[in-house]
């Protein structure tokens, strides 16, 4: 519930939702969230009957415990579980919006990760790992393949490239030997 409530702190949960998001029962995110909300973490609004929930960007806690769900349930430890055992990936970095967010940028919330992989591996296989990160961060995950010769060029033709190598990038660790 925190990876959900913090990774996108701007959005407004109704329980059920959350309870859906999450794969936990409504009587269990309500109890919880009564706890968020009495320690200041969470805050929530009634519109009708509907009990609508958000992260407390207003707490002193807010920023340091943003930093933590960031980087146990946030897209870099994500990207590299599923990632790590798709034969034929050599490096993976996230670009984009994220990587500049991660890097100090100001700007608003991503709404997608952008994901660049080096190597040659299957395309299905990369599909695969962006649909199980995005099911597991809640937000599109997008994947772009190049090559180890193309990646290596050190003035790319390709505008993309020129691009992608002149913004902040974030290396991904993958979690086995190539």
């Amino acid at each position: 519930m925190l990876a959900r409530l913090y990774l996108d702190p701007g959005q407004r949960w109704t329980v059920t939702a959350l309870a859906s998001a999450t794969s936990v029962s409504v009587p269990t995110v309500t109890r919880e969230l009564d706890r968020m909300v009495a320690a200041g973490m969470v805050t929530e609004e009634r519109v009708g009957r509907t009990r609508q929930v958000s992260a407390n960007s207003d707490t002193s806690l807010f920023a340091p415990l943003r930093e933590l769900v960031l980087r146990t349930y946030g897209p870099v430890p994500v990207l590299e579980d599923e990632l790590s055992d798709v034969h034929g990936v050599e490096q993976a970095f996230i670009y984009g919006s994220w990587a500049a967010r991660r890097q100090g940028a100001e700007g608003p919330e991503p709404h997608d990760v952008d994901v660049l992989i080096v190597g040659a591996p299957d395309s299905d296989d990369l599909f695969d790992a962006a649909e199980r990160a995005r099911r597991r961060l809640g937000r599109p995950v997008s994947i772009r393949r190049v090559s180890r010769e193309v990646w290596e060029v050190h003035n790319p033709k390709d505008p993309f490239l020129v691009q992608v190598k002149a913004s902040p990038l974030v290396a991904l660790t993958l979690g086995r030997e190539l």
